[in-house]
């Protein structure tokens, strides 16, 4: 007999967006944004900051599971920087709340990116 696990099936997971000292983004997905950046401020969990430390958590998405959020970090992961600079600049963090979808998604920064060189 085969039991359910409900807690993982409610479990939200959240895309999110990490500034690196040197100006860069990481993208990552997690269940705990806030304790996975500070694990990467601590050089933990991704090598990606040893050489470059972990300065802000400047974006996060919230999703209803883990799979989505893997989804959505593709989808992040594949747009240029500037689209990426724009869902920062649409995330807005007042005292620490983290957001749910429905604002800027990556694929309107996309389709704004092509729009916007498309007009004369």
């Amino acid at each position: 007999m085969s039991e359910a696990v409900p807690d993982q099936a409610v479990k939200p997971w959240y895309v999110y967006l990490v500034r690196a000292a040197n100006g860069s983004l990481y993208c990552g997905i997690s269940d705990d944004p806030q304790r996975r950046f500070l694990a990467h401020q601590k050089g933990q969990g991704a090598r990606y900051f040893k050489t470059s430390p972990a300065q802000a958590l400047v974006y996060v998405e919230q999703w209803p599971d883990k799979g989505e959020a893997l989804r959505q970090e593709r989808l992040v992961k594949r747009l240029r920087k500037s689209a990426k600079e724009a869902l920062v600049a649409s995330f807005s963090n007042p005292e620490g709340a983290l957001r749910a979808p429905g604002g800027i998604s990556p694929c309107a920064a996309s389709a704004d990116r092509s729009t916007a060189s498309a007009a004369p």
